[in-house]
Parts: C-alpha cells; structure tokens; sequence
C-alpha cells in the first residue's frame, strides 16, 4: 500500500505571480515548472510576435509620424493660419515634451494596475482625437492646449512597450524586442517626408488647407488603428483569449526564468536601489537624452531651417 502521508504537496515558485480577479486564468499559476523546447518557444515567439510585436511596432511607428505632423505643418501654412508669433511655434514642441516628463511617473504607476492592452488602445483612441482636432484650431491658446493633451496620451506608449516586451518575452528576446520597435523612429524619417510631401498638393485655395488635412487624415487613422488594438491585442499571457490553454500555460512557463513576475504590482526599494546603482541605468539615460534631441527640438525646426535656405515647400 503507498504511504499518503507526509507528502509535501508545496510546489516550489520561481517566479512571482500576482493573482488578479479580473477574468483570470487561475490554472495558469503556481504550476511546476514545464520545460519548454525550442521548436516550441519559436513557435510560440511567432504567435507573440502576430498579437503583440506587430501592434508595438505599427503603434510606434504612428506615434513617432503624429509627433512629426508639426514639423511638416509649419513649412505648409500653419504658422501665419494659427497666427503664432515671436516664440510661440516652438512651444508647440516644448510642451509637448514637457508634459510627457511629468506624466511618465503616473503613467508607469498605472499601467501595473490596469489591463495594459486597453489601457494602450483608450490611449491610442484619445490622441488620434486630439490630434485630427488641431486641424480645426486657429490659435496659440488652443493649439497649445491641444498639444498638451497629445503629450498625455502620447506619453502612454514608451512605458507600456517596455513592460509588454517584459510579459511577453524572454531575457534574452527582450532586447531585440525592444530594439525593433524603437527602430520605427528612423522609419518615421522617411515615411514622414513622403508623406507629407503627398499632403502638400493640397490645393492652398481649397476648404481645408494641407496642414489642416495632414491633422485629420493622421488623427482619424490613428483612432481606426486603436480600436484594432482593442479587438487584437490581449493584455497578458495569463488572460488572452485567441491561445489554446496549453499554448497560454507554456506562454507563462517560457518566461517564467526571468524572475520578473507577470503583472507584479509590488513596490520594492532594493530593486530602485539596485537600479540606481547599476551603471546600465546611466548609459540608457545617455542614449534616450542623446536620441530626443535631434528627434525633439531639431526636429521641431528641421524643415523650417531648410526652406530658409531658398528652398519650396515640395523641394523641402
């Protein structure tokens, strides 16, 4: 006869899991540890990669294309329609970032506490609004506070990518990852320039000037693109829809070694401290500082300096 006694039932955790009631999946947790081949995490990369890569990387890509329309607006009318003068045009940059500055503490608060998924498309939603109503504005009062607004919802993507790529991915996925989202910035060069260059043969006699159509047309793609990340993207392995429960459960055993916990909302100050001393955290300060500059500032002025030069507005 087997002995049942004095059986250790503990299943030993190596990563942590915070159990959350919002439609969870509760025999996705607290498992033994599955080993996952690499046929099968391939696999299951690819079917990540359909659900979460293509909507990181298209939304990026968008966002750093809306960020651009000012730049591409200010050789194309803007200026004298608005009637902005003296310093105003270049506020219209500054609080944009101004406000994602300080906006990115809460945002990085909140979206450990909410589904991410619909946090990103209400977001997505919001500054495609905001940004198609700058098309109808004529003044610095409301261009301004429109802009505002733009860097509040804009500010949502950065944040949430890097801690998608986190859920979803592998250590050492993580940084291709995150490497081929942010790549979109130099695809934004030059795809923004195209079109742009499409939107200046906007007839200037018409009902809607150029700069006013390239705020609407961005604007209303941009909402129709968040509303797909509603009905596409799942907010984590441990609640998507779309899997096979053994695709899910293996989903959360390849990420289990990193030891990050999926949705872990818990504040540690050992791990600020180790951050804080950890020089990586310095060099990525460096990089980010030294690649918003000519993306930022330059970029705010970039093709109002090159028409300066005789140049017309096609030409530039």
């Amino acid at each position: 006869m087997a002995k049942t006694d004095d059986i250790n039932l503990e299943v030993p955790q190596t990563a942590e899991v915070e159990v959350v009631k919002d439609h969870m999946n509760y025999d996705l947790v607290d498992k033994e540890v599955v080993e996952v081949d690499k046929p099968t995490s391939r696999r299951l990369r690819r079917l990540i990669d359909k659900r979460v890569m293509v909507v990181m990387t298209i939304t990026y890509l968008i966002q750093t294309l809306d960020k651009g329309t000012m730049s591409y607006a200010s050789i194309m009318g803007i200026v004298s329609d608005a009637h902005l003068v003296g310093q105003q045009y270049s506020w219209m940059t500054t609080i944009l970032y101004l406000i994602i500055l300080c906006v990115e503490y809460p945002e990085n608060y909140i979206i450990q506490r909410v589904p991410i998924a619909k946090w990103l498309f209400l977001n997505v939603i919001l500054w495609g609004i905001v940004l198609a109503l700058q098309a109808a504005t004529k003044n610095f009062a409301g261009l301004i506070t429109l802009r505002a607004f733009l860097g509040v919802f804009e500010a949502a993507t950065q944040p949430t990518f890097t801690l998608l790529s986190s859920i979803w991915y592998t250590r050492e996925e993580q940084a291709g990852a995150v490497t081929f989202w942010f790549m979109m910035n130099g695809l934004n060069q030059i795809l923004g320039g195209l079109l742009a260059f499409c939107f200046s043969f906007v007839p200037s006699t018409g009902p809607v000037k150029s700069w006013q159509a390239l705020f609407m047309s961005y604007g209303i793609l941009t909402v129709l693109w968040g509303l797909f990340i509603a009905w596409w993207m799942p907010d984590s392995p441990m609640k998507v829809h779309c899997f096979s429960e053994e695709d899910k459960k293996l989903m959360v055993e390849r990420v289990r070694k990193n030891r990050t916990g999926l949705q872990n909302r818990q504040f540690r100050k050992e791990q600020l401290c180790d951050a804080l001393t950890d020089p990586q955290f310095y060099a990525i300060i460096l990089i980010q500082l030294t690649l918003t500059i000519p993306s930022g500032g330059l970029g705010a002025f970039n093709n109002i300096i090159v028409k300066s030069f005789g140049f017309t507005t096609w030409q530039t």
